[in-house]
């Protein structure tokens, strides 16, 4: 019989929820970002798999069993240096039963630079649908310019021309700098590993978690 997990411990195997999140959101943004084709149908299928995975998980945080509640991980930025320093010096770093402050703030970051790209990513396209956006490429493919016309028939002002003008600079601001904090996070992983001797990854795969 296994030993039991005292509550300082971390867990030797994330829930379903998180771990499917986990991995869909790293997963979609990797391949938006190696094709890098704006407004094609899997770019915005995409997206809206990532906005619906992000919201998941953001219910996820209140709902969830305790590791994965935000109650867990509150966002201490004084809390995530201070680790960072012990990881640096090598003493005085402990074991989390959720993630580390470290960690808690990477996460954070990941959610709000998510949010604000589903946000501006919905801006450029008007908010069309996987299913608008393929009708409409069929369309244009057949000669069918008109299905690009909207039942609104108005013209666009200025004003929404300049508002998809500067969510469209910062869609790609948040893009980049999100390939940036997930290059930071394996980095984080791979050092933390290695300080506290401890398979982080497993936790988030099959769970089984090598000494």
């Amino acid at each position: 019989m296994a030993a039991p997990r005292t509550p300082a411990e971390p867990p030797s195997l994330w829930d379903p929820v998180v771990r499917i999140t986990h991995w869909g959101i790293a997963l979609s943004v990797l391949v938006n970002a190696a094709l890098d084709e704006g407004g094609s149908l899997l770019h915005v299928s995409l997206g809206w798999l990532v906005m619906a995975l992000l919201l998941l998980r953001l219910v996820w945080g209140v709902l969830g069993p305790g590791e994965a509640r935000f109650s867990a991980f509150p966002p201490n930025p004084v809390a995530a240096l201070r680790h960072l320093g012990q990881l640096a010096s090598g003493k005085g770093v402990r074991h989390y039963p959720s993630h580390n402050p470290a960690g808690a703030m990477m996460a954070y970051a990941f959610w709000a630079c998510l949010a604000l790209v589903t946000v501006t990513g919905l801006v450029m396209t008007g908010g069309a649908t996987p299913m608008q956006v393929a009708d409409d490429k069929a369309a244009v493919a057949s000669g069918d310019w008109s299905a690009l016309i909207r039942e609104d028939g108005g013209e666009s002002s200025d004003e929404d021309e300049g508002l998809r003008h500067t969510a469209e600079e910062v869609h790609e601001v948040v893009a980049n700098l999100l390939l940036i904090l997930a290059a930071l996070h394996v980095a984080g992983v791979f050092v933390e590993a290695r300080a506290m001797r401890r398979n982080l990854v497993a936790p988030m795969v099959l769970g089984q978690r090598r000494k």
